[in-house]
């Protein structure tokens, strides 16, 4: 089991909706500790993350426009993993979707759970570096607003700190990149 995981016991499912890149459960369960209670949980396949990396030291993110927090936010590219996908061919695909650039090569930062209160979701983070800009890119998926920007990480954690909108996933990545950063 990936990262530690217990399970409890499921008593009753009560409620299941399957969604387009998640599901969503409420259950009746018994915790390892015996507590009983009803809990509600996003299932999700999980995703990758990319810290890109230029020659000349620039991080390459996105401002995207998530409609869940109706604006945009700054983020690493990032992706959904596929049925039975690995993480760094997600990531690979998602990088030239959402940047327009290509990484010859990768290193495995680590990987963590996102909102370990409510989903299981788990983000593989991954560093890509030696990257190439494609003439031409793919085509973005339909639903995404999104644009490239490049930051030195002196300015990435400055927006960071100033409260620019940017979310969590990108900024603990950026964290475990830092050491390959300085």
């Amino acid at each position: 089991m990936p990262l530690g995981r217990e399970l409890p016991q499921l008593l009753k499912q009560r409620l299941f909706h399957k969604g387009r890149k998640f599901n969503f459960e409420v259950n009746r369960l018994r915790l390892p500790n015996k507590t009983e209670g009803e809990w509600e949980c996003i299932r999700h396949p999980g995703g990758a993350l990319a810290v890109p990396v230029t020659s000349e030291g620039k991080l390459v993110l996105i401002r995207q426009y998530r409609f869940a927090v109706q604006g945009r936010l700054l983020e690493f590219p990032a992706g959904t993993l596929e049925l039975n996908e690995d993480p760094l061919q997600t990531i690979q695909r998602e990088i030239e979707e959402e940047t327009g650039y290509h990484a010859d090569k990768w290193d495995k930062l680590g990987e963590f759970f996102l909102a370990p209160g409510y989903s299981d979701e788990i983000i593989y983070a991954f560093l890509a570096r030696d990257l190439q800009k494609l003439e031409i890119p793919p085509k973005q998926d339909e639903d995404e607003d999104i644009e490239t920007v490049l930051l030195t990480p002196e300015e990435l954690d400055q927006a960071i700190r100033e409260g620019e909108p940017v979310d969590a996933k990108s900024i603990a990545s950026f964290f475990l990149a830092r050491s390959f950063l300085i």
